[in-house]
């Protein structure tokens, strides 16, 4: 797999942040998506940025993930002047069309409600990966090191400590800032003691790419079956990424079966307005979780991306919610570091946790209820869900709040989605 080019040793930057005492202003734990796109957010942000990533090729790239990248997010990649670089790769949704089991009543979003081009894309992780990889490669104020570790971190009144294992030699740098970008298992959070709340749902989601025979005509679909929500989402080459959502021993079956049979079970929930299908390569299978940190801030700590929080993949939040992080993370601490101030400070770095914290909440239990509610065939339910989608369809101020809330639109808008 191709790499963007990595630093081989690495000294402290012989800058002002250096006399004083520090090494880096902050130091990114984690180079997947979320801490490149933090890195990137801040190349003119004066600070002296170190960015460590424990593996050299991404699990995810292996099991070929793919993301919703929602209008907000992109204004964010816009701001940070990469978004030319990614969106040839990528491919744009146009219409987005929600539907619940066999009910008639259809909830269709198209770019005309929003007076917009598109509606939001579908990005594979490397189509993400790879240009944010050239793009801090290039940043001046930012030290790559891949593969890394962090081995030991030790937080006290005016810096953080961090012991770096890379290319087998050990070297401590000095911070004002540790960003944990590490994932929802993320050990910098856990070391820190930081507890989560939530809980493990009763399903698991099937990932597969498929190619239908028929144009996906730049359609997003998000159907919800008793069993679980079931979205289309459309590639580049006429190709589609399937989210297939399952209570656990289903979903379990379903991977099991050969792929005849496995192609079978699909067109079945499919739909044939796309015609035959193809499966193309592997298709995996993961558990699906919501969880949020009691608290995304300590003392010279903040927490991002999966790191604070994770939710259910319906409506594809889970990545677009790092991604909003990162560009307040980075705005509060540009805007701190202009006036003076330590961005390491709990005063400072709970700016940005009374910014995220809540509309994370929100956008969680949003998803919650929408698992919830349509997840099942309890009668009282199925009436109020069904009613909800006939509201949805014939009261504009309904449908087209709906529809900014699944994109980012609602809620505060960051500097950089504003330029």
């Amino acid at each position: 797999m191709a790499q963007a080019q990595l630093t081989q040793t690495f000294n402290a930057p012989q800058t002002s942040t250096h006399q004083r005492g520090y090494d880096y202003d902050l130091v990114i734990v984690g180079g997947g998506i979320v801490g490149l796109t933090l890195a990137s957010a801040l190349k003119d942000s004066g600070l002296s940025v170190l960015l460590v990533e424990a593996k050299v090729e991404s699990a995810a790239v292996a099991k070929g993930q793919a993301y919703a990248v929602h209008m907000l997010s992109a204004l964010i990649y816009q701001g940070i002047g990469i978004w030319d670089k990614i969106l040839p790769n990528i491919e744009a949704y146009r219409r987005v069309r929600l539907s619940d089991a066999d009910y008639p009543t259809v909830v269709e979003w198209e770019t005309g409600d929003i007076n917009t081009q598109d509606l939001g894309y579908v990005a594979e992780h490397q189509a993400l990966l790879y240009p944010l990889q050239e793009f801090v490669k290039d940043c001046s104020h930012v030290t790559y090191l891949c593969p890394a570790q962090v081995v030991n971190i030790q937080y006290q009144q005016d810096m953080v400590t961090i012991d770096i294992k890379f290319a087998d030699q050990m070297q401590t740098v000095r911070s004002k800032l540790v960003v944990a970008a590490d994932g929802s298992r993320s050990p910098i959070r856990q070391a820190a003691g930081i507890k989560t709340r939530g809980w493990k749902y009763w399903q698991s989601c099937i990932v597969a790419f498929v190619k239908p025979e028929k144009s996906h005509n730049n359609t997003a679909y998000e159907k919800f079956q008793s069993s679980g929500p079931f979205a289309i989402l459309p590639l580049p080459g006429n190709r589609c990424r399937i989210v297939w959502t399952a209570p656990h021993e289903e979903a379990k079956a379903l991977c099991a079966l050969d792929d005849e049979q496995f192609l079978a079970e699909l067109q079945a929930r499919y739909g044939n307005q796309m015609g035959k299908l193809e499966l193309l390569g592997d298709r995996f299978i993961f558990q699906v979780q919501l969880m949020q940190s009691d608290r995304y801030v300590l003392h010279r700590l903040a927490l991002v991306g999966d790191a604070a929080h994770n939710c259910h993949p319906v409506g594809g939040q889970g990545l677009n919610l790092g991604i909003r992080d990162v560009a307040a993370l980075a705005q509060v601490l540009q805007e701190a570091h202009a006036k003076g101030e330590d961005i390491g400070n709990i005063q400072i770095l709970k700016r940005y946790e009374r910014w995220r914290k809540r509309e994370n909440l929100t956008i969680l239990g949003f998803t919650d209820l929408l698992d919830r509610m349509f997840s099942n065939n309890i009668l009282p339910v199925v009436v109020v869900r069904r009613l909800g989608l006939w509201i949805m369809r014939r009261v504009p101020v309904v449908k087209i709040f709906s529809l900014k809330l699944m994109i980012g639109l609602k809620g505060r808008v960051p500097k950089l989605a504003q330029q």
